[in-house]
């Protein structure tokens, strides 16, 4: 017997995540960048499962990251997606085909990847630590993906999207806003948290100076951001856990 199809927000967010995948996937981008991932298209099924599992809105906090680390969406579809995480915390077990185009030093080897998320590990340890199980994280909060893409240079060196040429961005940005919008639509939050600056400063500029959400809803939103868990960050690297339960408590969300 098929199951039903999904309804209300999980629909939603999936049409909104296949209209990015197909929106992003018509741009080009020139040297330095060498290589494009777009785990939106051959870590679809990851994807899926993240988005019909839990999905499910309404949802007090959306988490916004900024786009997919090498060894976390990039290998299994899920914002943040550190193996071990996604397999065993959240239950979602999926085969990722690896796209034609690889960086030799980047392969998509998915769920068979072997090292681990560093930013992943952090978020989604403090989920468990903070909520227990998966399904009582989840509905609360949900997190998401500014951007699908990665952006690898011919040495392997990561581009983050604010380095791309203003040229690239616009259609860029216009794509990833239009799947924002479209995603806090349907899980119609509370409070927005901008996982790093980047994330923060495209959270405000959607619902401060943009049209794409019902302004109504717009002004009920409240925007905050917390530190980014990259091992890059040295403030990160002293306490990530800490810093981020503290500014949870300042704005009254722990």
């Amino acid at each position: 017997m098929e199951s039903a199809p999904p309804t209300g927000s999980v629909a939603k967010l999936l049409a909104a995540a296949r209209a990015l995948r197909d929106d992003v996937a018509k741009l080009r981008f020139a040297p330095p960048v060498s290589h494009v991932y777009n785990p939106l298209d051959y870590a679809w099924e990851g994807h899926r499962q993240y988005l019909e599992r839990f999905g499910n809105g309404p949802k007090r906090i959306v988490f916004l990251g900024m786009n997919p680390g090498p060894f976390g969406m990039m290998q299994t579809g899920v914002p943040f997606g550190e193996v071990a995480a996604v397999r065993d915390w959240m239950g979602i077990q999926a085969d990722i085909p690896p796209p034609q185009a690889q960086h030799p030093k980047r392969p998509i080897q998915g769920f068979d990847c072997a090292r681990s998320e560093v930013s992943g590990r952090r978020l989604w340890g403090w989920a468990a630590l903070r909520y227990g199980s998966a399904e009582t994280f989840f509905a609360d909060a949900f997190v998401i993906n500014y951007c699908p893409l990665v952006f690898l240079e011919a040495s392997c060196r990561n581009r983050t999207p604010e380095q791309l040429p203003a040229a690239e961005l616009r259609p860029l940005y216009t794509a990833c806003d239009r799947h924002l919008a479209a995603s806090i639509a349907a899980l119609q939050p509370a409070w927005l948290i901008g996982i790093g600056g980047f994330a923060e400063k495209r959270l405000k500029r959607l619902v401060q100076e943009s049209d794409l959400l019902d302004s109504e809803f717009a002004r009920r939103l409240s925007i905050g951001q917390v530190l980014h868990p990259s091992p890059a960050s040295p403030a990160a690297n002293r306490g990530w856990i800490e810093a981020v339960d503290q500014r949870m408590r300042e704005y009254g969300l722990a």
